[in-house]
């Protein structure tokens, strides 16, 4: 069973996502924060990570950095509702899979996990 963490400061959004892939087969670990994202990457095999931008305390580029430090080849994709440029260029070179746009249609943010998750072999 393949595992997905999703991490949003929105508790709506991360419900939303949880149902969604619950649905799809995937065990699901959410998180509102950096500091508890990071704690169920070091606890979990994790496939994927869901990702949101801005998060109070320690943003998304902050954790995508960490992430990629110790799992460098974990799929990270970041969600956002502040399409600035200079923050997607940092997580392009901190090693962004792909980034969705608040509000993003549910779907193809689950076709695109699946998707990335086939290429990696994973599915």
């Amino acid at each position: 069973m393949k595992e997905i963490l999703i991490v949003d400061d929105q508790q709506g959004i991360r419900l939303l996502l949880n149902e969604v892939f619950k649905k799809e087969g995937f065990t699901t670990h959410l998180a509102a924060n950096g500091f508890d994202a990071l704690k169920v990457a070091h606890e979990s095999s994790l496939d994927c990570v869901l990702l949101d931008m801005k998060i109070p305390g320690m943003d998304g580029l902050e954790i995508l950095a960490r992430l990629k430090k110790d799992y460098p080849h974990l799929p990270v994709m970041m969600m956002t509702a502040y399409v600035e440029q200079h923050m997607i260029d940092t997580a392009t070179q901190l090693g962004v899979t792909k980034y969705f746009t608040k509000p993003f249609n549910i779907f193809e943010v689950r076709d695109e996990v699946k998707r990335i998750l086939e290429v990696a072999g994973k599915i």
